[in-house]
């Protein structure tokens, strides 16, 4: 008798103990089933994370004042150890310099400011060591002048004739004009008069940049063998730069160019804006050109894919088609600029919300999402949204699905550094004047990487750096950081390594939601797994949420597993997940205390954590015991 009291007491205390640590009891005669829809290992690319490297601002070697290849060779290692997937350079072919390196005068050699052949294949080789890819930046719009084959065009060679796009122009009353009032990136006319060739041609960007003629079949079989040149070398792919602009609208019947309608809200007719620029980006011809540029690298079926990433700020529609159609493959990662565009300072959580909505609606299915928060061209997340967010937004875009991107210096939190009129060199804002250069220029994002509190931040012993160094170096730097548990540097460390570990971050669903104006949260959650939560408070109040009127299938407590510098909570407490408060600017990623089973009742999918099933098994053995003593003590 007295085991069966035991037995009774036991089966009594599960009663209260299964509720506390389960969800409420479904139907235990239900079939219990075991689906597991994980699926296969996912490609290298598509939960990397990405690093850009300015590569003038890396790490200078020689003591020039300027980053170059044995520089970024030599602190491959620091990315090793942030996690990094693979790193994409900014231009480092021979080039005059004069759009430091988007302007090149030959597609197949190292410019000598950066190295050599043998620096790079170095550098290769290292990264090879570290199991680290290179990507390279392909410049496929336009070339130097200083270029061979545009010198050729200019005198008029057969070959190369064609190679750019020329044109005589048009009479006006007697007077020869630009053949259309198309206009530069960089300002003023994109027609610049060649005096010995006696024609125009072509320029979007600096008159120092000529337009290829892409409706040309040797300029794109030339551009094609330059990717092959690089890619028998093993780089990993390429990032393709300024992608809309490839294509212009061809002449018409009678060989002339259409103008270009204004916009009303521009009132400088020399600012890019004052045009729509309906006929020189965006065309179709573009699209079937990345796909064309796509079957080239399937061409090298050794070793990993080799993929494509494609900088472009057309509008979503447009953007989503260059990962290819129903009959060919396109890019696998058209850049997503979207926290860039549609972010500012006062966004609330609804627009975040919306925004990462925005491309996850819109892109095909069976895509690869990513996530880019700056690059050279954009002033630093630190400067454009707060200092006080960089730990919010590298959670954001680690634990949203897909690839991350991330801007050297971002994961430190360096910020934008003023730079005088004296001091600038950017052609963006040369082109202007010293009353307002700042609105144009790029060169504050590119400052000096700060490796050290030592002379020039570690970047270099030069006298003089291509660029001033920022004044908070002693501060923000990696050494600094490094030995600071909760810096940028170490939470956006945790949080890579996070991504490489789970699954649910790799390969889980998601659900973004905002909890109010004020407080984003993104749920990833798995079959048969963990079930995180990344929650945001974008703002300066104190908020307090309840994530189970928001989210289901949450486990009533939950832990932490990363937070923000700025919070007072640490890794592993645990947090009630129907009341939870969070400070100003505070972010936090929590995980569920148990991992879920799924079953069905009556066709209706629900869930069970792990624990509860060995509670309701734990049950039902006890029930058989207890039968079993009970039919034992009736035979005594």
């Amino acid at each position: 008798m007295l085991i069966s009291v035991r037995a009774l007491l036991m089966l009594l205390l599960l009663q209260y103990i299964g509720p506390a640590l389960s969800q409420p009891y479904p139907n235990y005669h239900a079939d219990f089933v075991d689906i597991d829809h994980r699926r296969t290992e996912p490609k290298w690319w598509q939960t990397g994370a990405f690093y850009q490297i300015y590569p003038r601002s890396f790490k200078d070697s020689n003591g020039d004042g300027v980053g170059d290849l044995n520089g970024i060779a030599d602190r491959l290692p620091y990315l090793k150890e942030l996690g990094i997937t693979a790193t994409w350079l900014s231009p480092i072919f021979s080039s005059p310099m004069a759009d430091f390196g988007y302007d090149i005068a030959n597609f197949t050699e190292i410019a000598p400011i950066f190295g050599t052949m043998s620096d790079f294949e170095r550098l290769m080789k290292t990264a090879k060591q570290l199991d680290m890819k290179i990507i390279l930046d392909f410049v496929p719009n336009h070339s130097s002048d200083e270029c061979d084959w545009f010198k050729r065009s200019v005198a008029g060679e057969a070959e190369y004739k064609d190679f750019y796009v020329w044109h005589a122009g048009r009479m006006v009353n007697g007077t020869r004009q630009p053949p259309s009032n198309w206009l530069s990136v960089f300002r003023g006319s994109a027609w610049e008069w060649h005096e010995t060739r006696k024609e125009y041609y072509l320029h979007q960007f600096l008159k120092k940049q000529p337009d290829l003629n892409y409706r040309n079949p040797k300029v794109r079989e030339t551009m094609k063998n330059v990717l092959r040149f690089w890619l028998a070398k093993g780089v990993a792919g390429f990032r393709i730069d300024a992608v809309p602009s490839v294509f212009e609208i061809a002449p018409d019947a009678a060989g002339q160019y259409r103008d270009e309608p204004r916009n009303d809200w521009v009132n400088d007719p020399d600012d890019y804006g004052y045009l729509q620029h309906i006929y020189t980006v965006d065309q179709p011809e573009t699209l079937a050109m990345v796909y064309e540029w796509r079957a080239v690298l399937d061409e090298f079926k050794d070793g990993d894919e080799r993929i494509l990433l494609a900088e472009t700020y057309s509008p979503i529609d447009i953007v989503m088609q260059y990962y290819g159609n129903a009959t060919a493959e396109g890019a696998q990662l058209p850049f997503n600029f979207l926290l860039i565009t549609e972010i500012s300072n006062k966004s609330n959580a609804v627009d975040y919300a919306q925004t990462i909505q925005k491309w996850l609606q819109h892109m095909p299915q069976g895509r690869t999402a990513n996530w880019v928060l700056g690059n050279h061209d954009q002033s630093r997340v630190g400067s454009r949204l707060g200092a006080d967010r960089v730990d919010m937004l590298n959670m954001l875009i680690t634990t949203l699905p897909g690839a991350s991107v991330t801007y050297q210096g971002e994961e430190l939190g360096m910020t934008d550094v003023w730079i005088s009129w004296k001091d600038t060199v950017d052609p963006s804002a040369c082109n202007t004047n010293a009353s307002i250069y700042e609105h144009f220029s790029r060169d504050p994002e590119r400052t000096p990487f700060q490796w050290s509190g030592d002379a020039d931040a570690g970047f270099s012993n030069a006298s003089k750096t291509w660029l001033p160094i920022a004044g908070d170096y002693k501060q923000v730097n990696v050494d600094q950081e490094r030995q600071q548990p909760q810096s940028h540097l170490n939470i956006y460390k945790d949080l890579l390594q996070l991504k490489r570990t789970e699954k649910t971050m790799q390969l889980g669903n998601i659900e973004v939601k905002a909890l109010s104006g004020a407080v984003l949260a993104v749920k990833r959650f798995r079959e048969n797994d963990f079930t995180y939560v990344t929650l945001l408070n974008i703002f300066d109040g104190f908020e307090t949420v309840n994530l189970n009127q928001s989210f289901s299938d949450l486990t009533a407590q939950m832990k932490v597993v990363l937070v923000s510098g700025n919070s007072k909570r640490k890794v592993d407490d645990l947090i009630d997940s129907s009341s939870l408060q969070l400070l100003p600017k505070e972010s936090l990623i929590l995980r569920s205390t148990s991992t879920y089973y799924t079953y069905y009742v009556n066709g209706e999918h629900r869930k069970l954590p792990v624990l509860g099933i060995y509670l309701v098994l734990a049950q039902v053995a006890l029930y058989l015991n207890y039968c079993q003593v009970l039919a034992l003590n009736r035979r005594w």
